[in-house]
């Protein structure tokens, strides 16, 4: 298994040479401000540390719990929570008049306590459900994995909610492709923290994803002020590194820089440090390259607009937005259209190249059928009836309310299997079955 990692690491590299960016970050020996923990976790480990030594800490976890700002107030979350994100997923979800997904997710206690209540919370407004959960971890061995794709295989629900780190994320496609999870009758929908990264992915390993749809944070890569630090980044990153012919920019890259300008920005215009740096830092106001830098309660704004793209050949197709309050559009603009379903959007290329909408859900493989028992001595036969056929040898089930319970069973948002069995006795004996839990009509 191949990963580019390295095009996106000499991109965020790149990023802070272009406007030949200085910073001090240790001066007598000191160190001013720690700027990175990509994690909850990470920052976490670092937080208390920051604080003893009055240290801003920006980190760049998308989940920072409220008690953290309270217990550490040197730790401050330079990029946007992705709560806005969830009900964006559960828009899609909605959309497709899906009413149940499995979340696949990672066992952290950001993804646990972050990421999961508000996607619950997200579905159940959307009148879906979570009906089952797989929590994986980085040390989750293969053999283990295959086991509990397995599970979920065996199951009816065909939606898939995966939040997991790109290399997690990978390896679970990867598994899944050879499963023969990749195809016709699957739907997968990957967060941001993989959505993010698709553009930098080899195209072997973005074989085993064909037909994913993600959703990830939108930043304004059609406002002049980015298409001109696009047009001397493309410049400078070719330069360096002449092999590399993708050079698209990532969220994450751009979040880095933003946050290392408005230290710039800070450090330039006083030489402060701890709590007065702090201050200042938290005044920060401008456009940057991934959007609005202004921070609420230590917090970057959150994230308003995310896009949704699908996965297809050798890399994605941009299929539109979703804007909190506003819905889907299939581009950003003043005079654009919003509807509150993704349909209007066009074609989704599904798993299995399918063009047709999937159910979200199979016949399980454990799932025992329902037995209804029919009765046979009915006087009125329009209402329902049985016959036996001696060439097929077996019972023809007809009237109205045969067709009616086959209508209504289709209308169900999951599969329903029956069978139906005649049954030569009175409607009471019928129902004495029941309470008698006889099973063989």
């Amino acid at each position: 298994m191949q990963f580019n990692i390295t095009r996106t690491k000499c991109m965020i590299k790149l990023l802070g040479d272009i406007s030949n960016l200085s910073i001090a970050l240790i001066k007598s020996h000191h160190v001013q401000l720690i700027l990175g923990p990509c994690t909850w976790e990470e920052a976490s480990l670092v937080a208390d540390i920051g604080n003893k030594n009055q240290i801003p800490i920006l980190s760049f976890a998308d989940v920072t719990p409220n008690w953290a700002i309270e217990q550490w107030p040197f730790l401050v979350q330079a990029s946007p929570n992705q709560h806005g994100q969830m009900k964006a997923i559960a828009a899609i979800v909605k959309s497709w008049e899906w009413h149940q997904v499995t979340m696949i997710y990672e066992d952290t206690d950001s993804s646990v306590n972050g990421v999961l209540p508000h996607l619950f919370d997200a579905l159940k407004e959307a009148g879906v459900r979570i009906i089952h959960h797989l929590s994986l971890g980085p040390l989750t061995t293969t053999n283990s994995l295959s086991k509990e794709l397995e599970r979920l295989q065996s199951g009816q629900c065909r939606i898939f909610v995966v939040n997991l780190s790109f290399l997690l994320a990978i390896r679970l496609f990867e598994k899944a492709n050879k499963m023969k999870m990749m195809e016709n009758g699957y739907v997968w929908i990957t967060t941001n923290s993989m959505t993010s990264l698709v553009h930098s992915i080899d195209a072997s390993i973005i074989s085993y994803m064909q037909g994913v749809m993600g959703v990830r944070s939108y930043f304004p890569e059609n406002e002049p002020h980015f298409q001109d630090f696009y047009f001397k980044f493309c410049k400078k990153f070719a330069s360096k590194y002449p092999e590399e012919k993708n050079h698209e920019l990532g969220i994450f890259a751009l979040q880095a820089y933003d946050a290392l300008w408005s230290v710039c920005l800070t450090m330039m215009e006083s030489n402060k440090v701890g709590q007065q740096l702090l201050d200042k830092i938290l005044l920060s106001d401008f456009q940057g390259l991934s959007g609005r830098v202004q921070f609420f309660n230590k917090k970057l704004a959150p994230g308003q607009i995310f896009q949704i793209i699908n996965v297809i050949g050798k890399s994605y197709q941009e299929l539109g937005f979703w804007s909190s309050k506003l819905g889907f559009s299939k581009t950003i603009a003043e005079n654009v259209t919003y509807n509150s379903s993704m349909r209007n959007l066009g074609q989704v290329i599904w798993p299995g190249g399918p063009w047709y909408t999937p159910k979200g859900w199979t016949l399980s493989t454990t799932a025992e059928p329902l037995r209804i028992g029919v009765p046979t001595r009915s006087l009125f036969k329009n209402y329902v009836n049985v016959e036996y056929d001696l060439l097929e040898n077996k019972s023809l089930f007809s009237g109205f309310s045969i067709d009616l319970f086959k209508a209504t069973v289709e209308q169900l948002p999951f599969y329903l299997p029956y069978n139906f069995y005649p049954f030569n006795g009175t409607y009471d004996a019928l129902v004495e079955q029941i309470h008698l839990k006889y099973t063989h009509l």
